[in-house]
């Protein structure tokens, strides 16, 4: 069931994530975990034993870009599935999802902010809730702006 989608949703602007997290809860997705930034997301994502069904990442954070954070989370097991967000023109938007294609990770598309309800349930629709545990990949090191995630 859908509903039941574990959500990882991250972005640095405050009225962005409120309103995100606010669309997401009015449309029955009750299992959402915001993060600020990269280094909370994997903070959180290293704390949980079941990967997040989808990660739901702004591209310009901060501390890490969200196709970075998007592979990072993928390599390790993280992840089953991914929704890049961004203000970036389309172009930019079809540029990086066309790389993330090409590399193999599991984006299911992009949304240009404002975001539209319709196109994120659509993309949402896409993924399939995660079953049991996911195989982790070794502990490695990541280095977000200054500091360094483990």
């Amino acid at each position: 069931m859908l509903k039941q989608l574990r959500i990882l949703l991250v972005e640095d602007h405050p009225f962005q994530l409120l309103a995100t997290q606010c669309l997401l809860k009015n449309a029955g997705y009750h299992q959402l975990t915001p993060a600020e930034n990269a280094e909370q997301a994997l903070r959180l994502m290293t704390q949980t034993e079941m990967p997040f069904d989808i990660l739901l990442c702004d591209q310009c954070l901060p501390d890490l870009p969200g196709i970075e954070l998007i592979e990072i989370a993928h390599r390790r097991g993280f992840i089953k599935a991914a929704i890049l967000l961004s203000g970036l023109p389309a172009n930019e938007l079809e540029s990086l999802k066309v790389q993330a294609l090409q590399r193999d990770f599991p984006l299911l598309g992009y949304l240009a902010k404002p975001l539209n309800n319709e196109a994120l349930q659509v993309l949402i629709s896409q993924s399939k809730p995660c079953k049991g545990k996911s195989s982790r990949c070794e502990t490695e090191t990541i280095t977000t702006g200054s500091r360094h995630i483990t």
